[in-house]
This record gives C-alpha cells, sequence and structure tokens, in this order.
C-alpha cells in the first residue's frame, strides 16, 4: 500500500511540492488534500495525469477506484466522486453480473460515513450485506491494494425495513390518500382517461375531507360515488365519471387487492423524515428497504420508491448546493419504473429528479443499460458509471453505440472498451465542482468493506429488534370511508331515506352540535377543529352524516378543508 500524504492545496502537476507522510488511508470517504502517489513508479504519462488532476476534487470525495493503465489498476491515479456533487444524480449500468451492484455498495457505505443517510432498495436480497462487516483475505487485500485501498471490514449503522411487512425489515405503509392519484393509476395500469376519473374520485375525497386509508376505502368510495344515487349527484357537479370507466377502475382495484398489495397501505403511515437520520457517531444511517417479492409484484415496488421521493421532496427545504446532500437514494431495478409508464408519469419523474436537486437530495438510477431510462431523465444524470455491456444481437450493438454516445469525448474507442470490461471495471465520467463533466476513466472499483453477500436472518432480526422505529409495526386501523359509507347505507335503510343518520337512524339535522367559539380538545391535548353551529351548518350531502363529522374529528381535519397535492399527486396538506 502506497502512502498517504497531506498536500497544500488541490493536486497540479505530475507529484505535490509539499509532502508530509500520514498513516495510509483507511475506509471511509477521502478528505480534502489527500492523495496516494507512488514515488517508486514510473512518471504519469500525460492521460494519467489529467485524470489524476480531474478527479482530485477539493472538497470530500468518494474514493471509486483506480484508472486502468496498461490493463492494471493504477493506485497513482485514484478516481473518485465529490460527495458535494452527488446531488447531480447518478447512473450505474451494465449486464448482469458486471458488478453494479457492488459498485453501489462502495459508493452507498462510503456516502454514510461521510455523514450522509443513504436508502437502497434491495431487489435481489444481497445488499443487506451492508449491515454486515466484510470478510477479509488475501486476495480481497491485495485486490484493494492494487486499486489504493487499504481495506478494513466495517459496517455502517443500517436500519431494515420492508413494504407492509412483508418481510423481516420495519414495515413501511402509506394510505392510499397520501400515496395520489397519479402512483396509484401507474400502479393499477390505468390509461390517461382511467388516470382522470381516479384523479377526480380523489379530488371529491380531498375536498370533502375524507381520508382513504387503505383499499377497501378506496373501492367504497368509487362504487358510492358511481352506483348510489346520492353520490352521482355528488360527482356529476364536478364532472362525474362513466359506469364503464368506473368498472375498470374497480376490477384493477380488485385484482391489486387480491394480490396481496393491499398490506402496503393503510397506517401508522411512514413518516419519510426518518430516512435524514444520522447515528450517534455522525455517521448516516443506511435504509437498506427489502424487496423479496419484487418479481410478482414490480410495478407496486417501483411506484413506492417515487411515492418516497415525491414525500421527500414535498416536505425538505430548499437548500441549494452545500458540502455534502440530506440523502443519497439509490433506486435498484430502475428500468421497472419506467416499464408501461404513461406520458404524464414520465413528465413527473423528470420534474421530480430535476427539482429535488435543490433539496440536497441525489439519486442514483442502476440498471442494465442507460436506454431503459428515458432521454429526459438520462440528461439530468451527471455521474455516470458504466459496467460491461454485451453485443451478442443487433439490439445489442445498437445499444452499446448509443451507450458509448452519451460519455463525453474520449481518446478510447467505447464501442471496444465497454464489451471488453471485467467484472468490477466501468467507464466512469462524473461532475466536477465547476459543473463539468470529468475525462472518461476507465476505472477498476474498490471492494466493498461490508459484507459481500446476503446478510444472516439472525443479523437481520437483532437489527429489528434494536430498532428505534418499531412503533411502524404496530397497526391501526381507524374508521375510515369504507366503515363510515357502510354505516350510512344501514342508517339509510333503516330510516328509509339518504338524510338518516347512519348510526341510529334518525335525521342528520334532529341532533345539532352545540356552537363552539373555537376548536376544541380531547383527553390527549390534541386540537380538533369547531364544531359549526346548526345555523351555519347546511346539509352537504354524505358531510351531513355525524358518522362523516366524527371520522373528521379523528382524524384533525377541518369541515370540508382541501388538501393540496404535489407532483404526483401526493397528499400535502395546506
Amino acid at each position: 500500500m502506497p502512502e498517504a500524504y497531506v498536500v497544500s492545496g488541490r493536486l497540479r502537476g505530475p507529484r505535490p511540492a509539499t509532502i508530509v507522510p500520514i498513516p495510509a488511508l483507511r475506509g471511509g470517504p477521502m478528505t480534502d488534500e489527500t492523495v496516494q502517489p507512488d514515488e517508486t513508479a514510473p512518471d504519469l504519462d500525460e492521460k494519467a495525469t489529467a485524470v489524476r488532476d480531474a478527479y482530485a476534487f477539493e472538497g470530500t470525495r468518494i474514493h471509486l477506484g483506480a484508472l486502468v493503465r496498461h490493463d492494471e489498476p493504477d493506485p497513482q491515479v485514484p478516481v473518485n466522486l465529490a460527495l458535494g456533487m452527488l446531488n447531480r444524480h447518478g447512473l450505474i449500468a451494465g449486464a448482469t453480473g458486471s458488478g453494479k451492484t457492488k459498485t453501489l455498495q462502495v459508493i452507498a457505505e462510503q456516502v454514510a460515513a461521510a455523514g450522509t443517510p443513504v436508502f437502497v432498495a434491495d431487489m435481489k436480497g444481497d445488499l443487506a450485506g451492508i449491515a454486515v462487516p466484510g470478510e477479509g483475505s488475501e486476495k480481497l487485500t491485495a485486490r484493494a491494494r492494487a486499486r489504493g485501498q487499504e481495506w478494513t471490514a466495517r459496517a455502517g449503522t443500517t436500519e431494515i425495513f420492508s413494504l407492509g411487512g412483508q418481510g423481516a425489515g420495519i414495515p413501511i405503509r402509506t394510505t392510499v390518500s397520501d400515496f395520489g392519484p397519479v402512483l396509484m393509476a401507474k400502479t393499477l395500469g390505468l390509461n390517461g382517461t382511467q388516470e382522470s376519473s381516479l384523479s377526480l374520485i380523489f379530488h371529491y375525497a380531498d375536498t370533502k375531507g375524507l381520508g382513504l386509508l387503505d383499499l377497501k376505502d378506496l373501492r367504497a368510495l368509487i362504487q358510492f360515488l358511481t352506483d348510489d344515487e346520492e353520490g352521482k349527484k355528488e360527482l356529476k357537479g364536478i364532472g362525474g365519471v362513466s359506469a364503464a370507466t368506473a368498472g375498470v377502475i374497480l376490477r384493477e382495484l380488485t385484482e391489486f387487492e387480491n394480490s396481496g398489495a393491499d398490506v402496503f397501505f393503510g397506517e401508522p403511515a411512514f413518516d419519510t423524515k426518518d430516512l435524514l437520520r444520522t447515528a450517534e457517531d455522525g455517521t448516516g444511517i443506511v435504509s437498506c428497504l427489502e424487496l423479496p417479492d419484487v418479481a410478482t409484484r414490480p410495478t407496486l415496488f417501483s411506484t413506492f420508491m417515487m411515492w418516497l421521493l415525491a414525500d421527500l421532496y414535498q416536505d425538505l427545504p430548499e437548500v441549494g448546493d452545500a458540502d455534502k446532500p440530506k440523502l443519497v437514494f439509490f433506486f435498484d431495478e430502475a428500468h421497472l419504473l419506467f416499464k408501461d409508464a404513461s406520458k404524464a408519469f414520465l413528465e413527473r419523474v423528470v420534474q421530480t429528479v430535476r427539482l429535488i436537486r435543490s433539496k440536497g437530495v441525489g439519486i442514483f438510477f442502476i440498471t442494465q443499460t442507460p436506454k431503459d431510462v428515458p432521454g429526459d431523465v438520462l440528461a439530468q444524470l451527471g455521474n455516470r458509471v458504466q459496467h460491461s455491456l454485451r453485443a451478442y444481437t443487433p439490439e445489442d450493438a445498437k445499444a452499446l453505440k448509443a451507450t458509448a454516445s452519451t460519455f463525453p469525448r474520449s481518446d478510447d474507442d467505447l464501442v471496444e472498451v465497454i464489451p471488453a470490461l471485467g467484472t468490477g471495471e466501468a467507464v466512469v465520467t462524473v461532475m466536477s465542482e465547476d459543473g463539468a463533466p470529468t475525462p472518461v476513466a476507465v476505472t477498476a472499483v474498490r471492494a466493498p468493506e461490508s459484507s459481500m453477500n446476503p446478510a444472516p436472518a439472525e443479523a437481520l432480526e437483532k437489527i429489528v429488534g434494536s430498532s428505534s422505529l418499531s412503533a411502524y409495526a404496530e397497526v391501526v386501523d381507524r374508521e375510515s370511508a369504507y366503515e363510515i359509507l357502510g354505516r350510512r347505507d344501514e342508517g339509510a335503510s333503516a330510516g328509509g331515506g339518504a338524510g338518516a343518520d347512519a348510526a341510529g337512524g334518525a335525521p342528520a339535522e334532529s341532533a345539532p352540535a352545540p356552537e363552539r367559539a373555537g376548536p376544541e380538545s380531547d383527553a390527549s391535548g390534541e386540537e380538533k377543529p369547531a364544531r359549526a353551529s346548526k345555523s351555519s351548518r347546511k346539509d352537504d350531502g354524505i358531510l351531513g352524516n355525524p358518522a362523516v363529522r366524527s371520522f373528521m374529528r379523528s382524524a384533525g381535519t377541518a369541515l370540508g378543508r382541501e388538501i393540496t397535492r404535489s407532483l404526483f399527486g401526493t397528499r400535502r396538506r395546506r
């Protein structure tokens, strides 16, 4: 392992002028002004010197690996990522088995070590090893040394999550209202007309203060608005939904629910701010979402990831350019997100990727080829790591040429270089601190210092058992639209009319609530909305039902308060 050196000022020229030996750099990100020259090695040629200088960033650096020269990695020429530029987003691409998942792991563990929280979606079950220290060997140590890395077994502070509790992790759930109509339409595979109708139904629920907590709530509301005479009148005033369209939505919703996806919707809804935590030692917490059943419901998983991003976007303040991101989000198997996506959905993905940068969030898409990512999204990805691609068919050859064309001009013929890359090697260009792409560097990627194997079940259970987020495991089933509308039907039958009290059959106006000058509080101190006087309250269809008012009080929402929605239609209270 060559010695590490502290250098005064940014490295310029073949060697530093003032050198003070310090212990060799161990695991973790490179600090500013730290390089790894080798005094016994021959002088670098012009190309290698240019690459070394271009990747010697002034701020904190994530060490990706070493430049490949003469078919061997050269530790004199480290290839880095600038931590402060990770909010310019990135792409890690390559064929199956080329090493892109390990590259993700290498970047993620160093980002966390630098104090930035990380979120990774573990589609194949092998990323959870980031929670366990790696196992060393002579071969691994020699491989790391050749890349300018002194390998040390370590693991970051990790939280293990699962969608809806399907798996060993802390459950991540959200309500149907929070998920929103755009993502729900993508999940159900609806066309543009059906998506528009679903948005109308969500709009009605928002304006009437009806929270949709789970899938049965949404189904009950659709049936009320399309089958019930009173419901048809309610919806007709804002456009209406045809019976055929409602039928399609209900069929898709029923199939979706029967597939077991209903467990992903409900309460307690996950607060995405819990992804932004740091450990006591100042390192970022790695949030690893286990997705063992992605093959059976790929669209749901991918849209759930987009919901997390959309929710983060609407909650986080603007921060501009900072020394380090607030969160780096790794989106594995990213092609699932864009498969069969509508034009409206893709437009919202582009907007979210473009705008979330200013909130301090970086996104890395991991997929096989850049063509899996729409061009407008690809244009936002400033950091590129391209592993090997094969060209066995004419379509493969075309994709290879397209991939090579996305990199800056290079002296290397990338159409020839990319297929010849070995496992763990990649073509790299990243965003420099002055906003320009770096020269293309053929890179031997360093080794992860956490385990490259799936984490043992006992280790995952221990992590989950000691988590401070265990409250998410306790399912809450509050009164919601399904129960409210069910009692309304019972009340209508008992009272002989739609205006009867759902609970006891009495008309809604027969038991007026007392006037209140201001909001009231329950036993916990939580403020409830004020109840209107009889003279100021009128029968507004379903809102005239006391059960509805009870639900709205329990939900803590004011009568008739509308909920605004973000780019993806996810809920955002005004």
